[in-house]
């Protein structure tokens, strides 16, 4: 049986790189989606595409960039791709979601196999004390509806603190007993609340512009599901926009996805 997440990001085959999609609200923030949601929404179509180009043997993908024109709403829409070149074992797709005869959203991706090459990791996951040793959050009384989709456990960063970087991490895992794939990864680098939350006292709005996954490897790994260590920084928050930087770490030290975005920070109504 699908999750929950799949069922709210499937993408059903129309034909000619069309793909019908049905935005749920149980993905929302405020008043519209959360921008990882739309993001997986838009690979999961992507995805299918390359899938249907070489059924056998599907290229993973390996980096994802969504621009996030209009807000949409809750309901159905459609997602067409189009594969802008493909090669043996490379592919360029771009898509766009369209709704109401709108464009609310347009997206770039690359989809590369593994290949034989040289190879280092210098990535080195943060040091912090295992999920077993921390107090999950209630998540499903949360503000926002798409975090109560995950279960959490604080490390770092609490928004309204006003410290002094803005950092924060914590355990994540999806709700559903689900293993971290690309799509899933999209979701959770941007569920998280944003790092500047931590040095304000009063909360800002953020919304995302502009949103860039990379997966540097092959994903999900072999294994039951497994909480994942997600940490946040941003290091400027000027003339009302942030960049933000995110990674998403598997519980044994090894970097699943990483993203950066570029969002708007606003003040808080009231």
């Amino acid at each position: 049986m699908p999750t929950g997440f799949e069922q709210d990001t499937a993408a059903e085959p129309l034909g000619e790189g069309r793909y019908a999609i049905n935005l749920s609200d149980r993905w929302w923030v405020g008043r519209g989606p959360n921008g990882g949601y739309v993001a997986a929404l838009m690979l999961r179509a992507m995805t299918g595409e390359v899938a249907s180009m070489e059924p056998e043997a599907a290229l993973p993908p390996r980096s994802l960039s969504v621009h996030f024109l209009l807000r949409p709403e809750a309901g159905p829409a459609e997602i067409e791709v189009t594969v802008e070149h493909a090669g043996r074992v490379t592919a360029f797709l771009s898509a766009r979601m369209v709704q109401s005869g709108e464009v609310k959203a347009k997206a770039m991706a690359v989809f590369s196999g593994e290949r034989e090459g040289p190879a280092f990791d210098n990535s080195l996951m943060p040091k912090v004390p295992p999920p077993e040793e921390l107090e999950e959050w209630d998540t499903e009384q949360a503000p926002v509806a798409v975090f109560g989709r995950y279960r959490a456990m604080m490390i770092k960063g609490i928004p309204g603190e006003a410290g002094e970087r803005a950092e924060t991490m914590g355990w994540i895992r999806l709700r559903d007993e689900q293993p971290v794939d690309p799509v899933l990864a999209a979701a959770v680098l941007d569920v998280w609340y944003p790092a500047p939350f931590v040095v304000f006292e009063k909360i800002p709005f953020a919304p995302t512009l502009e949103y860039t996954v990379h997966f540097p490897r092959t994903i999900p790994e072999p294994g039951p599901p497994d909480w994942n260590l997600i940490r946040l920084t941003a290091e400027e928050g000027t003339e009302g926009h942030f960049t933000e930087d995110a990674e998403l770490w598997s519980r044994d030290g090894k970097l699943l996805a990483k993203a950066r975005q570029m969002a708007l920070l606003r003040h808080p109504l009231g």
